[in-house]
């Protein structure tokens, strides 16, 4: 029995150490992993976060540009056909190339699914001298709003003289233009997008 008495304390002794390992310290080593998890969530929330505001910064930088851009782009596409504002542009570039005859004459806008705009083709026949022609020609490419020359046929223009038909120099040629807009429901003067009808009297 004198032997056993230190035997069984420290078995007690190693059983109350392990009761405080499980009491104290494993908590705290709970405690502790929880604490490191929550760190490196916080961490990678904190980066996350980082990254969006570089990002938003990024973009008010570019602002500016962008605004600028589609601006520009809304000068060249418009949000409505506007024939009358087409029509002058067109007259104004045939004036400042000294075309002594022009007539513009607009078709229908309609609308086009490849590229998701309004097309309008203007019927335009001119007379002038040949550097006149191109000078207009190159007029028409660097109008403000965007246009398109197609299906151009030039030749003499013809001259009455005392009633006999003479050439000269003047020249004549036919030609398509193509303005566009994004107005999608391809009407003059129309707002972007669907239209509604309007409701019938009394409704």
């Amino acid at each position: 029995m004198g032997r056993r008495g230190p035997i069984l304390a420290g078995v007690g002794s190693l059983a109350l150490a392990l009761v405080a390992v499980f009491i104290l310290v494993l908590p705290k080593l709970t405690e502790v992993s929880d604490a490191r998890a929550e760190l490196s969530e916080a961490e990678s929330e904190q980066q996350t976060l980082e990254s969006r505001l570089e990002a938003l910064r990024d973009a008010e930088a570019a602002a500016p540009q962008a605004e600028a851009t589609i601006q520009r782009v809304e000068r060249q596409v418009p949000p409505t056909v506007d024939v009358q504002s087409v029509i002058l542009l067109l007259d104004n570039a045939a004036s400042q190339s000294s075309i002594s005859l022009r007539t513009f004459t607009p078709g229908a806008p309609a609308f086009d699914d490849t590229s998701g705009l309004t097309m309008m083709d203007v019927q335009a026949t001119v007379q002038g001298t040949y550097f006149a022609i191109d000078e207009f020609l190159f007029r028409v490419e660097t109008l403000p709003r965007a246009a398109r020359v197609l299906n151009i046929t030039i030749g003499a223009a013809q001259q009455e003289t005392t009633g006999v038909a003479t050439t000269s120099s003047t020249l004549s040629m036919s030609a398509t233009i193509r303005v566009f807009t994004s107005d999608t429901s391809a009407g003059p003067g129309s707002e972007p997008g669907p239209t509604t009808d309007a409701p019938a009297e009394g409704a």
